[in-house]
């Protein structure tokens, strides 16, 4: 699985002219599964980004979670995180996991996440969607958890 944290001071996703998920202060996660993925890598994801230290303190140290602040999550499928660029001038979208792969996995994020967070907002899977954010800091973090790999003997 592959995510893109972005630290926010409000986000939020239109669809067709309609906001269908917003929050304020948060994180804006920018979610893929890629081939291979199970809910064991969604799970270990969606742990790290609700733990990550990425939020100032009363110090102004990075010391704090999302959940710690009790911010606002908003989960946005983007399958354009899997792209590989290496052959041309056209990304290849290959690793990214089939489109019904994908959903079931971005629901289970999004169905965790909401049975151990709060305040989750979404954007709509495989939609044209429009996505407004205020990146606070900037603070933009990559996060990748790759499939566990067989031991075979």
């Amino acid at each position: 699985m592959i995510s893109v944290l972005q630290r926010v001071r409000e986000a939020r996703v239109e669809v067709e002219g309609r906001t269908v998920g917003a929050i304020g202060a948060g994180l804006l996660v920018l979610v893929c599964a890629e081939r291979g993925d199970t809910e064991l890598e969604a799970d270990k994801l969606l742990a790290k980004i609700l733990k990550l230290r990425i939020f100032s303190d009363a110090g102004g140290k990075m010391n704090l979670s999302v959940q710690d602040i009790a911010g606002g999550l908003l989960l946005v499928s983007q399958f354009t995180l899997a792209a590989d660029t290496t052959g041309g001038n056209r990304p290849s979208f290959t690793q990214a996991a089939a489109p019904d792969e994908g959903r079931r996995l971005y629901d289970h994020v999004v169905a965790r996440a909401r049975a151990a967070h709060p305040q989750v907002a979404t954007g709509q899977f495989a939609a044209d969607m429009q996505v407004h954010l205020v990146n606070d800091g900037p603070i933009t973090i990559p996060l990748r958890i790759a499939p566990a790999v067989a031991v075979g003997g």
